[in-house]
């Protein structure tokens, strides 16, 4: 069996724990710690993130949709796979190595779709940019650290507490939707949607879609048209 190499180490802002970017041949790994956060051979429940969200604002001619964390580019690559030419893509992503390491060595995984006219990747911390803004997004999809769960940085957790989710509601259009992935179920933060008004539902996924692999959840909770 071909060996990991690690490739490169990062630290991520207000988190303990580095980093660390692994290659075996084809396939890359993300670990933290002991922990791996992704890998490019799983990308099932990260592309079913971005097409849950857009199959609810599909009749929207020119979405504009914020994505919370780069990863390994396959929510991106799904969103843009899903809307129309006119749509608009804002990546937030608070780890710059995480932005370096798409333009270098997992070029070949992101396929080129940061290039896409459509996509604006910005070096940032989620939380305080869905804060900034009213009736922005017609979409927020978080995929931020472990989930609900922060694993990564303690502040993670305020994206997804009440205020959080207030400040999503706000920052979203009358309709739109917040998507959330997670590496497991939280009934807690299931309620938390519930209490700020979200329409929610939860759908069970597979970190390799179709042909199984861990089980993951992701929140589809839409906020009211009116």
């Amino acid at each position: 069996m071909i060996p990991w190499t690690l490739i490169d180490t990062a630290s991520v802002p207000g988190g303990s724990d580095e980093l660390r970017l692994k290659q075996r041949g084809t396939e890359f790994s993300i670990m933290l710690g002991t922990n791996e956060l992704m890998n490019s051979r799983l990308s099932g429940s990260e592309e079913a993130l971005a097409r849950l969200s857009c199959d609810k604002i599909r009749d929207r001619p020119r979405p504009r949709i914020l994505i919370g964390g780069l990863g390994m580019g396959f929510t991106l690559r799904a969103a843009l796979a899903e809307v129309p030419e006119g749509a608009e893509v804002v990546v937030a992503e608070l780890v710059p190595a995480v932005i370096r390491w798409a333009r270098g060595p997992m070029a070949e995984v992101f396929r080129g779709c940061l290039d896409d006219p459509r996509v604006t990747v910005v070096e940032a911390d989620v939380g305080p940019l869905i804060a900034s803004k009213a009736d922005a997004y017609d979409a927020i999809l978080l995929d931020v650290d472990n989930g609900p769960e922060a694993l990564a940085r303690d502040e993670n957790d305020r994206i997804y507490d009440l205020g959080g989710l207030n400040a999503a509601k706000r920052a979203l259009r009358p309709g739109g939707v917040l998507s959330v992935w997670s590496s497991a179920p939280d009934s807690q933060f299931t309620r938390r949607l519930k209490t700020a008004g979200f329409t929610t539902d939860e759908v069970p996924t597979r970190a390799n879609g179709k042909r199984g692999g861990a089980r993951h959840m992701i929140w589809v909770a839409v906020k009211d048209k009116h």
